[in-house]
């Protein structure tokens, strides 16, 4: 049976931390941010984390 292949999209998008958690960029951030209020563009700049219930789900897109 061949190898299953990653999710090129998600191993993009998704980095995993020493701890074993899944960082992600935050959404809204892109684009029309005039209308964004400052404190809320810096709140964006953080990484987020993934929820620990789809974290399986990732970790199969990116296999890792």
């Amino acid at each position: 049976m061949p190898k299953m292949k990653s999710n090129r999209g998600a191993k993009k998008r998704f980095k995993v931390t020493a701890s074993g958690k899944i960082k992600s960029r935050r959404a809204y951030k892109s684009h029309i941010l005039t209308s964004k209020t400052t404190k809320r563009k810096r709140h964006l700049r953080k990484p987020a984390y993934i929820h620990p219930v789809d974290e399986p789900r990732v970790h199969k897109m990116i296999q890792e």
